[in-house]
């Protein structure tokens, strides 16, 4: 049921039905280029045919029918019954004479121009005959049936081009039987078609293509070959491509390929390609070759292609090399499933060095399919055409090739025909914990795994327990790693991340962590350990000492703790007792000085007994006074008068009396104060001190 608001269109679509149901179309367009001719074969020439425009349309029947009258005659013209084809029979006109020809429709309305035609002058022959070829030079011959239908050969016109071209070349030189191409591709097939009208007659039509090969000659140029050395050029190994030649190259049948490997320890190693006899060598897939032999350790090669008559220049590139220019150029990449367009900027400073570039694109899936090109230096642009599948990856990359033939790669990119939605993250982990502070780190995802380029990775936090906090997210755009700050301690939290290309993001990884309590925890717990460490070596020490003993030194203590002992070897008396006693007259020199005394340290103990003797200093017992008041001044920490000193590997001091003093006890007092050293003054009693006492 019509509602008020649509009312108003009624009349409007009655005034519409009606216009198109009830109004009468408009006259039909004049009919325009009509044509006649008079079709002939070998024997005869029967009827006349005539076309015009517009054809008639198959499904409808005939609109036009054709008219016509002798020229010269005033009667009726004659309609044939023959309407659809617009042909009039042999009966229906005269061999020599004149028809004016028209076209009009059932009702006569409508009418196209009037034409004059002569019955002789339309005759149509068939195309020529080719009949002769030759190779060497390029050259056909034809024959026409004029002289059958008794009229003198008129001019011919001759096109040609190399096959599966599209544009022809065509030739009107007035010939009549011959034509002959100059300077043609050797090895090339060309196709032919000749038309050749007599005289008088009409043009006629194109002879069938009629093809021909010419002769062979020597292979010219070089082998288009590209080293394919993976993504990474040092440590990769590398695979030998090339392509066919073009047909304008090859110029015959390539029986082969030689190629010359050349290794970095300056040995070589020549391959023979058959194009004819398979082998596990190569493979060949319609449009390139490549070698199945590994050339890793690989410094150059050279590739020449060779026919029956001849080879090739021979081409040589040495293995792409890694490394930076001082100016990277960036690619960029226009790709859908048909075609891939690769452009680059480019430095005046860089390309003064560069002879060309070569762009290759490959899968990045193991042995799937590649190809490369090489423009000229001053292009900025190269065009592949191909298919190209979806969610695939290609790396694209650019190399320079310069003036002294070395080869280095400028730049890389990964395109996508389309891209779809990533996988998940691999090896997420919660790396670090330190204090408020978590480490995040994962791996990227493998080229042959990506399905569009991921443009950055989100990361989400959200704390466990706590329903009223916020989700936090990040976005790191191209690391693989995050660290997350200013968290609360000892709080557990939920992070996850996901991967995003233009398509989406990937699905979710999610980890679980807990945050440390105190901060300070992570540098006071060596600090305490090393603390306790020393207090118990001390501990160890002390104990150790006191169960060893006391007359003993502690071996676990430094010598430096216990105190020194005079050393009697650096007293002058011994050393001047020893000269007086060798040399008899070395008592009258003067007692030599002792500017650095090294004993520090002296002890004097009173001696109980008081007898002395003056003019042998003895005591009754016998013993000298210096050796016996030794004997009581010494250490009670010495085991007996036998120890020596463990740390300075010698006699105690108090003990030690010179040889020369056991052989010459009679000294006298004024001889002894003579001799007496300022080290012995400043460190030991003088005997008249000891007597006093």
């Amino acid at each position: 049921m019509a509602t008020p608001t649509t009312w108003w269109l009624l009349p409007v679509l009655l005034v519409t039905f009606l216009y198109c149901c009830c109004s009468s179309p408009g006259p039909p367009a004049p009919p325009s280029n009509l044509e006649c001719f008079r079709p002939c074969n070998p024997t005869h020439c029967s009827v006349i045919e005539c076309i015009w425009d517009p054809k008639p349309p198959p499904d409808i029947g005939p609109i036009y029918t054709l008219h016509w009258k002798p020229e010269n005659e005033e009667e009726k013209p004659v309609t044939t019954r023959n309407s659809l084809d617009g042909k009039i029979c042999r009966e229906n006109f005269e061999s020599h004479g004149e028809l004016r020809v028209w076209v009009q429709n059932q009702n006569g309305s409508v009418k196209s121009q009037e034409i004059v035609i002569h019955t002789q002058n339309i005759i149509k022959p068939p195309p020529p005959t080719i009949t002769l070829s030759e190779e060497d030079p390029l050259e056909i011959h034809w024959s026409t049936i004029c002289g059958e239908l008794e009229l003198n050969v008129g001019v011919c016109d001759v096109r040609y081009r190399i096959k599966d071209d599209q544009n022809w070349i065509r030739t009107e030189y007035n010939l009549s039987s011959s034509y002959g191409v100059i300077e043609p591709q050797p090895s090339t097939v060309y196709e032919f078609q000749v038309r050749c009208k007599c005289d008088p007659s009409l043009m006629s039509d194109w002879s069938p293509s009629y093809s021909i090969k010419s002769a062979e000659s020597s292979p010219v140029g070089e082998v288009d070959a590209w080293l394919d050395c993976g993504l990474l050029l040092s440590n990769s190994d590398c695979f030998l491509y090339w392509k066919n030649l073009s047909i304008s190259q090859a110029r015959g049948y390539i029986l082969g390929y030689e190629i010359t490997v050349f290794y970095n320890n300056r040995t070589e190693q020549l391959i023979h390609v058959s194009t004819h006899n398979p082998s596990s060598l190569f493979v060949y897939d319609e449009l390139k070759w490549r070698l199945t032999s590994s050339l890793k350790n690989v410094s150059s090669f050279s590739v020449s292609a060779y026919n029956a008559l001849g080879a090739t220049k021979t081409s040589r590139l040495p293995r792409p090399i890694p490394g930076k220019q001082a100016t990277e150029p960036k690619i960029y990449l226009k790709m859908n499933e048909k075609n891939l367009t690769v452009s680059w900027n480019q430095s005046s400073k860089v390309s003064d060095g560069i002879k060309q570039y070569v762009v290759q694109y490959k899968e990045c899936l193991p042995g799937s399919g590649s190809d490369w090109i090489k423009v000229d230096k001053k292009q900025t642009t190269a065009f592949f055409e191909g298919t190209f599948k979806k969610y695939t990856p290609y790396q694209v990359s650019l190399f320079a090739v310069s003036n002294s033939n070395a080869i280095s790669q400028l730049a890389t990119a990964t395109g996508y025909s389309a891209q779809g939605v990533p996988s998940k993250v691999t090896s997420f982990k919660v790396s670090d914990i330190v204090g408020t502070k978590v480490i995040l780190t994962w791996e990227p995802v493998p080229c042959s795994n990506q399905t569009g380029v991921i443009l950055y990775y989100e990361i989400g936090l959200n704390k466990q327990g706590d329903p009223n906090h916020k989700p936090e997210h990040y976005i790191n755009i191209t690391d693989t790693t995050y660290t997350l700050k200013d968290l609360s301690p000892g709080q557990g939290y939920t992070v996850w991340i996901r991967a995003v290309t233009a398509a989406g993001p990937s699905e979710k990884v999610n980890k679980t962590f807990k945050t440390n309590h105190h901060e300070d925890y992570a540098f006071v717990t060596p600090i305490v350990v090393i603390v306790l460490l020393v207090i118990a070596i001390a501990i160890t020490s002390f104990i150790l000492c006191v169960f060893h003993g006391g007359k003993k030194e502690c071996p676990l203590l430094p010598q430096c703790l216990y105190e020194k002992v005079p050393d009697p070897s650096n007293s002058q008396i011994f050393k001047q007792m020893k000269r007086q006693i060798n040399e008899p007259l070395t008592w009258m020199r003067s007692p030599l000085y002792e500017p650095y005394p090294t004993i520090s340290i002296l002890e004097i103990v009173e001696i109980k007994s008081k007898v002395f003797d003056p003019d042998m200093m003895k005591k009754e017992n016998g013993c000298p006074l210096m050796d016996c008041q030794d004997d009581q001044q010494e250490d009670p920490t010495r085991e007996s008068s036998d120890s020596t000193d463990s740390r300075y590997g010698r006699k105690e001091y108090s003990k030690m009396v010179d040889s020369d003093e056991e052989r010459n006890d009679s000294w006298s007092s004024s001889e002894e104060e003579q001799s007496t050293s300022g080290y012995e003054k400043h460190f030991m009693p003088s005997p008249l001190e000891v007597m006093v006492e």
